[in-house]
């Protein structure tokens, strides 16, 4: 009765885990009520054994259990987190272990290259062309047969002193081979000539293909390979002796010089050639004219002579006035022959070969100034030349140089001033000439360059992309200007006025 009148009944459980389990899990109001409490009993009861079946399916844990396992995870927690740092820490100690090596690597391998730089001796033609500038002599001599002589007692020199214990080589006499002090300077001493025979090979090597802009590489190379003796003979204390290095450096300088010198007499020589092939053209054309005008003014004698017989004072008249203009002509050629300075000043361009802005201006001794131009217009240029002034002049050779001293700041070669190229218009030009000559007979400014706009028009109906060469003229010019540079020009001045020379390139 006790149950009916309201008293609370605990339902039966297996162990306090499932009394834990099922308050957990229903966390809902348990009290039993005052009508149906048996009811009640048997709904948590059933729900009881629900749970207990639900548990057992999931494998369930006791609270102990479960105590223990979080205590477990967490220590295995704690030991993954502890080994976790250590080798964390392991891994940035390797890391940096492993990059101090590799900077230490890295340091010794640049030492290793700046020493191996160090070493090298750059021979390299094109890099030592774009280096060279106008070559001076490092010890200046009269001509190439000054220098000749001077190689003559440096050669004797050096035999004097590769000559045994003649001082090239310097070497330990202290060697002893088997405990014998005899032994030991026979073999150094073979050593010794070995090690000098390389030298002189490699020296003896290098003059033979000097060149004056590689002296400098040249002397270097040299010293390395002094350098290198000293350091593999250096446990026998084999070593090129300072004065037999000192006379060997001044041998290439002497080889250089000399070479220099040599180049510039030939080409002095070549132009010398030159301009007495063009006075010699000159010359014979003014004969010729003299003997074609000597020729028709005999004809006019004898006629005159006949017309003179026969009484004819008409034609006695017109042949005078004739034969007065074949008189003067004469003279006139024989002025030229005589005045070595009378001549055409001649101004002449390229567009199609170098642009716009370059002009080529000389001077010719030539009775046909023209043909002259056309000598210089041949295959060494796609183009012919254009005339923009051509006028005769009893001081061809003073106006010509007085217009090159007022361009000088715009000569395209500034080593060999024979070549007689400029950076200038026709028209700048032709106020330097104003100034010069006075009044101009005739001057053209613009070019006519015929067969160059053909092409460019032919070019455009052909669809193809034909530029004038303004871009190319830095790379083009120089070798150009030389082929088309023939000897008239410069060249054609009078033996007695002073020429400039031009240094070997």
């Amino acid at each position: 009765m006790a149950e009916e009148k309201g008293q609370r009944v605990e339902p039966v459980v297996d162990s306090d885990a499932d009394v834990v389990a099922s308050a957990a899990m229903r966390p809902a109001d348990t009290r039993v009520p005052l009508f149906g409490a048996r009811r009640r009993v048997k709904e948590l009861a059933a729900e009881v054994a629900d749970l207990r079946s639900q548990l057992e399916r999931v494998g369930g844990l006791s609270l102990f259990e479960v105590e223990r396992r979080r205590s477990e995870v967490a220590v295995e927690l704690e030991e993954q987190r502890v080994r976790l740092e250590r080798e964390r820490a392991e891994a940035a100690s390797a890391l940096a272990a492993d990059r101090a090596e590799t900077e230490a690597e890295k340091r010794k391998l640049v030492e290793e290259l700046e020493l191996l730089q160090a070493e090298v001796v750059e021979t390299r033609e094109v890099s030592l062309l774009q280096e060279a500038g106008i070559y001076e002599y490092r010890h200046p001599l009269a001509s190439a047969v000054s220098y000749q002589a001077k190689l003559r007692e440096i050669q004797d020199r050096v035999k004097a002193m590769v000559r045994v214990d003649g001082g090239a080589v310097l070497h330990s006499t202290e060697w002893t081979v088997n405990g014998s002090a005899a032994q030991g300077r026979k073999m150094v001493r073979e050593y010794s000539r070995l090690m000098l025979r390389a030298y002189n090979a490699e020296a003896d090597n290098l003059v033979r293909g000097l060149k004056p802009y590689k002296l400098d590489a040249a002397i270097e190379r040299l010293k390395k390979v002094a350098e290198t003796i000293r350091r593999l003979g250096a446990t026998m204390g084999i070593c090129i002796s300072d004065e037999y290095q000192a006379l060997r450096a001044y041998e290439l300088e002497i080889t250089a010089d000399y070479v220099a010198k040599l180049a510039e007499e030939k080409e002095r020589e070549r132009e010398e050639r030159e301009r007495l092939r063009e006075e010699r053209k000159a010359q014979q054309e003014i004969e010729r004219e003299r003997a074609r005008l000597e020729k028709e003014r005999q004809h006019y004698l004898n006629a005159l002579q006949a017309l003179r017989m026969n009484g004819d004072g008409t034609a006695v008249e017109g042949l005078e006035v004739e034969l007065a203009e074949i008189e003067r002509a004469i003279e006139h050629v024989d002025y030229r022959a005589a005045n070595i300075r009378a001549g055409y000043v001649y101004v002449i361009s390229n567009i199609g070969s170098f642009g716009e802005r370059l002009v080529k201006i000389g001077m010719t001794r030539r009775l046909e100034p023209t043909d002259r131009i056309r000598e210089l217009g041949d295959a060494s240029v796609p183009f012919r030349y254009d005339t923009h002034a051509l006028f005769f002049s009893e001081d061809a050779v003073g106006i010509e140089a007085a217009l090159h001293q007022r361009l000088a700041d715009r000569r395209v070669n500034r080593v060999n001033t024979r070549r007689e190229f400029f950076y200038a218009t026709a028209s700048e030009v032709k106020e330097h000439l104003l100034e010069l000559a006075g009044a101009l007979l005739s001057y053209e400014e613009m070019p006519e360059a015929l067969e160059f706009r053909q092409s460019q028009n032919l070019a455009k109906a052909m669809n193809v992309d034909q530029e004038a060469p303004d871009e190319e003229l830095p790379d083009l010019l120089h070798a150009v200007a030389s082929r088309a540079e023939a000897p008239g020009d410069a060249d054609e001045a009078p033996s007695g006025a002073a020429q400039p020379l031009s240094s070997a390139d």
